[in-house]
C-alpha cells in the first residue's frame, strides 16, 4: 500500500494541542491549508522534545547561516485557540524529523507514522545543509526506506516556528503541576508520594 503524504508548504496554521482533561490529555499536531485539517497524535514527550530540538536548529541556522531570528515579544499575539474539531487521528507518530532548508530559510518538520518495528519514538535531525528532495529527513542510507508509512510535513518561516515553540511549551506545562518532593504529576485529590513513604499530598 502507498503511503500518503500530506504536505504543507508553508500551512495557515501549524500548532500543538490537547484534547481531553489534565491527566488524560491526547497530544496532537494538526496543520491547517488549502481547505484541509490533518491531525497526528504523538506522546507529550515528543512535542516537548520536538519544542526543545527547534529551538536548538534555529540558534544553530543563525550561528551557520547567519539567519535572522525573531525577537521575543511580549506583544505578539499568541494562538491560544483550540484544536479544529472534529479531531481526527490521521495516524499515530513514530518518528519526528527536522531540517533547515537554507534556500528558502525555512524549517522543515516531517512527522512520521510509527512503524511495526519501532520499539519508541524518535526524533531525527537532518544533517544536510538543503531539504529539496522527497527522502524521509535523518534516514541513513543503509537504511530501508518507510515507503508505506504516512507522514506529515510541513515548512514554516523563523517566525512561524518561533511561535509554534511558545504554544508547545505552553501546551506541555498546561498538565498536572509536579508534587514539589518526588516531581510525580499531581492529581487533584493529591497522590501517594513516595518521598512521603504512601501518604496523601
Amino acid at each position: 500500500m502507498t503511503h500518503q503524504v500530506h504536505a504543507f508548504e508553508p500551512p495557515e496554521r501549524f500548532v500543538a494541542g490537547t484534547v481531553g482533561e489534565p491527566g488524560d490529555r491526547t497530544f496532537f499536531l494538526q496543520a491547517r491549508g488549502g481547505g484541509r485539517v490533518v491531525s497526528v497524535a504523538l506522546e507529550k514527550v515528543q512535542v516537548s522534545l520536538l519544542a526543545e530540538k527547534l529551538e536548538e536548529l534555529l540558534t544553530e541556522a543563525s550561528r551557520r547561516f547567519g539567519v535572522k531570528l525573531p525577537e521575543p515579544s511580549p506583544l505578539a499575539v499568541n494562538d491560544n485557540e483550540p484544536l479544529e474539531t472534529p479531531v481526527d487521528e490521521e495516524f499515530r507518530v513514530g518518528t519526528l524529523g527536522l531540517a533547515f532548508d537554507v534556500d528558502t530559510a525555512t524549517v522543515v518538520i516531517e512527522a512520521i507514522e510509527v512503524g511495526e518495528g519501532d520499539a519508541e519514538p524518535e526524533l531525527v535531525e537532518d544533517d544536510d545543509e538543503d531539504e529539496d528532495d522527497d527522502t524521509p529527513l535523518g534516514d541513513d542510507e543503509d537504511d530501508e526506506p518507510d515507503d508505506d508509512l504516512d507522514r506529515l510535513r510541513v515548512r514554516l518561516t523563523p517566525e512561524a516556528t518561533r511561535a509554534f515553540i511558545d504554544r508547545a511549551r505552553r501546551v506541555v506545562a498546561a498538565g498536572r503541576p509536579p508534587c514539589p518532593l518526588c516531581g510525580q504529576p499531581l492529581d487533584p485529590a493529591g497522590h501517594l508520594c513516595p518521598r512521603q513513604n504512601g501518604y496523601h499530598r
